[in-house]
C-alpha cells in the first residue's frame, strides 16, 4: 500500500456499479415479466441477438440464460449489501429492472411486488448509510413492449416509459436522491437490441432506423429529467455515457479528423442531453445520408428546456482509429467499440486495451465539453481469478489496474474537473453483458458459480477486497 496525495473532495462518492440484469436473477419472480436480456444466451448466438437479429422472442429449451439466475442478488441482498457495507460504500450504483414494476410495459397499474423488493433493497442500503444510484434504464426493455410495439422505433415508448419514470421517481423521492435516466445511451448505434430492444428487419434503413429510436430516447430522457424535478426538487438526474477518447492513429490530418469524427459518434447523444439541442455536424450527418428523423411540436422545446444535472459515463479503454485501409485491418478483439490495437498499451484477457491516462484525457474532454459534474459509474477490469486453498484470490493485476486508475483520476481532478463519485463495475462477480460468462470476473468478492451456471454461489473475499476498503477509508489516500 503507497501513500498518495490525495485531493478527494471530502464527500466523494466511492462505490460499486451494478445492473439488475446482471446480479438479481429471480427472472420471473415477484411478478415480473420477461426482458430483452432475458433473451440473450452464452455463446457466439449471443452477439447477434444483442446487434438485432432476434429471430424470436421465445425461450428454447436446453439453451442456458445466464440472467434468469445472475447469482441470486434478488434473494441474498442483504448478505451482498452487508459486504458492500464492510468495505464501506459511500454508494451502490444499481437499476430498477423496468419490467419487475411494470411487466409487459403498458399496465395501468404497477406491480407492487416489484416495488416493494427495491424498496427492501434501498432500506437496505440507506441502513448502512450507502446512498443509491438509481438507473432507471439499463438494458432490459419488457419484451411485450418490443412485440407488440417494435420498442424504441414507437414514439408511444414515451408514455410508457414516462409512467414507469414518474412511478419509480414519486415511490423511492425519499430514498433515491441521484438518478440517471438510460445506460450507456450511445451503445443503441452499436448494440440496438441490447441497447433499446431494437430489432433490426430486412430491408429497413439501419441508420433511419436507429437515430429515429435515438430521438424517442432522447425526448423521453429529458422528459425524466423534467419529472424528476418536479417530484424531487433535491435530486441529481444524470445521462450515461459509454466513454473513452479515440485517438488518432497517425498525427496525419485526415486520421486526427477521423477520430474527432468517431467521438462525435457518442457525444451526439450527450450533446443533445447536456445543452439541449441537435449539434450541427448532426443535423449535417442527418441532411448527408438522407435521414428525416419525425419531430412533434414542442420536442426541440423539451429538449431545451430539460438538461441533466451531470455527465455519467463508463470508461474501460481508449480506441484508436485510422484512415488507412491496411491499418485498419488491425481491429482489437472482445470490445464492442472496433479500434486499432494501439501499440503502446497493453491489453486484458479479453482484448481490451488498458490505458489509466485515458481515464484522465476523457475526463478533461467531457469537462471540457460539457462544464458539467461528472460521475465515473463503471470502470474495472475482466479477468479470470483462480481460488486457492484457504480462500485466497490473490487478484493484484485487478488492485494495480485500479490503483492506476485511480491516480489519474485525481489527476483529472487537479486538472479541474468535478467529479462527484467513482463506482467500479462490478463490486461483486456478475454475467457479463457481452459474453454472458462468469469466468471474466471484475469483482471485489468472488461468486462460485461457472460459465454453464454450475456453482454453489458463496460468495468469498478477494485481496482487492481489504485494498479497496483502505481505498475508500483513507480517501483515496492509500493506494
Amino acid at each position: 500500500m503507497s501513500k498518495f496525495e490525495s485531493n478527494f473532495p471530502k464527500n466523494f462518492l466511492w462505490g460499486g456499479a451494478t445492473a439488475a440484469n446482471q446480479l438479481e436473477g429471480a427472472y420471473l419472480e415477484g411478478g415480473k415479466g420477461l426482458t430483452t436480456v432475458d433473451l440473450l444466451p452464452t455463446g457466439k448466438e449471443r452477439f447477434s441477438f444483442m446487434v438485432g437479429n432476434v429471430d424470436s422472442f421465445e425461450l428454447k429449451d436446453g439453451v442456458y440464460y445466464p440472467s434468469h439466475e445472475a447469482i441470486n442478488f434478488y434473494h441474498r441482498y442483504k448478505e451482498d449489501i452487508a459486504l458492500f457495507a464492510e468495505m464501506g460504500f459511500k454508494c451502490l450504483r444499481l437499476s430498477i429492472a423496468w419490467a419487475r414494476i411494470f411487466p409487459k410495459g403498458d399496465e395501468e397499474a404497477p406491480n407492487e411486488q416489484g416495488l416493494q423488493f427495491y424498496d427492501a433493497v434501498f432500506d437496505e442500503l440507506l441502513k448502512y448509510n450507502i446512498e443509491p444510484v438509481v438507473t432507471t434504464c439499463h438494458f432490459d426493455v419488457p419484451v411485450y413492449l418490443v412485440e407488440k410495439y417494435g420498442s424504441w422505433k414507437n414514439r408511444k415508448m414515451l408514455d410508457f416509459y414516462g409512467k414507469y419514470t414518474r412511478t419509480i421517481f414519486e415511490r423511492y423521492k425519499h430514498k433515491v436522491k441521484y438518478w440517471m435516466t438510460f445506460n450507456e445511451i450511445n451503445m443503441l448505434l452499436h448494440a440496438p437490441f441490447i441497447g433499446a430492444g431494437i430489432v433490426l428487419k430486412d430491408g429497413e434503413n439501419k441508420k433511419q432506423v436507429l437515430y429515429q429510436a435515438a430521438h424517442h430516447q432522447l425526448v423521453a430522457s429529458a422528459l425524466a429529467v423534467k419529472a424528476c424535478h418536479e417530484i424531487i426538487p433535491d435530486a441529481k438526474i444524470g445521462c450515461m455515457l459509454a466513454a473513452g477518447a479515440t485517438y488518432p492513429y497517425t498525427c496525419h490530418p485526415n486520421d486526427m479528423w477521423e477520430s474527432i469524427d468517431k467521438d462525435r459518434e457518442s457525444y451526439f447523444f450527450i450533446d443533445v442531453q447536456s445543452r439541449g439541442e441537435y449539434p450541427g455536424y448532426a443535423k449535417r450527418y442527418f441532411k448527408e445520408n438522407n435521414l428525416h428523423i419525425e419531430m412533434d411540436a414542442g420536442d426541440e422545446e423539451i429538449l431545451r428546456n430539460h438538461t441533466v444535472d451531470y455527465i455519467g459515463f463508463s470508461y474501460y479503454a481508449s480506441r484508436c482509429t485510422s484512415t488507412d485501409p491496411e491499418i485498419l485491418s488491425q481491429l482489437t478483439e472482445g470490445n464492442i467499440f472496433a479500434s486499432i490495437k494501439n501499440p503502446y498499451l497493453e491489453e486484458s484477457e479479453w482484448g481490451w486495451q488498458i490505458d489509466p491516462k485515458g481515464l484522465r484525457i476523457t475526463c478533461n474532454q467531457l469537462h471540457d465539453r460539457y462544464q458539467k459534474p461528472l460521475f465515473i459509474v463503471e470502470n474495472g477490469l475482466g479477468a479470470i481469478d483462480v481460488l486457492e486453498e484457504d480462500d485466497v484470490i490473490n487478484d493484484t493485476y485487478r488492485i494495480d489496474y485500479l490503483k492506476s486508475h485511480f491516480i489519474e483520476m485525481a489527476e483529472a481532478i487537479k486538472d479541474g474537473a468535478e467529479i462527484l463519485g467513482y463506482t467500479s463495475w462490478g463490486p461483486i462477480d456478475l454475467v457479463s453483458a457481452g459474453t454472458g460468462e462468469m469466468k471474466k470476473r471484475y469483482g471485489y468478492i468472488y461468486v462460485d458459480k461457472d460459465n454453464e451456471g454450475n456453482g454453489s454461489l458463496r460468495r468469498v473475499k478477494k485481496n482487492s477486497f481489504y485494498w479497496y476498503k483502505d481505498v475508500i477509508q483513507t480517501n483515496g489516500e492509500n493506494l
